[in-house]
């Protein structure tokens, strides 16, 4: 059974990694083990030893506290998660796309619309 924790830590995982455009083998590459390595680290199957989060961390570019954002110490189990949500990640993946200036302008609208809707 996996523990909720390391889900989180997987779904972090695969959410800077495909937000990099990194493939799993690519990945599994630069850290020296094998794709499917990678995969169970993913899905929470296996739990990332502290040496290879550190190596994982490094190669896509982030702090090993990136790993655990949106993660509540305080509870025993982990909320939903939106990045667990591939049409979320698409969404994200492409507001990054665009020009600084005109994402601000989109996420004004994204922001008024949400408070129109509530």
């Amino acid at each position: 059974m996996k523990h909720p924790v390391d889900a989180h830590v997987g779904k972090r995982i695969r959410h800077r990694r495909w937000m990099v455009g990194m493939t799993q083998q690519q990945l599994a590459d630069k850290v020296g083990i094998k794709f499917q390595q990678i995969q169970k680290y993913e899905t929470g199957m296996n739990r990332v030893s502290a040496s290879r989060l550190y190596d994982i961390a490094r190669t896509l570019d982030v702090s090993i506290g990136f790993f655990f954002e949106g993660l509540d110490v305080t509870e025993d189990t982990v909320g939903a998660d939106i990045l667990g949500d591939k049409e979320a990640m698409e969404l994200v993946r492409a507001y990054y796309t665009i020009p600084e200036a005109q994402r601000r302008r989109l996420f004004e609208l994204a922001r008024v619309l949400g408070e129109a809707a509530a």
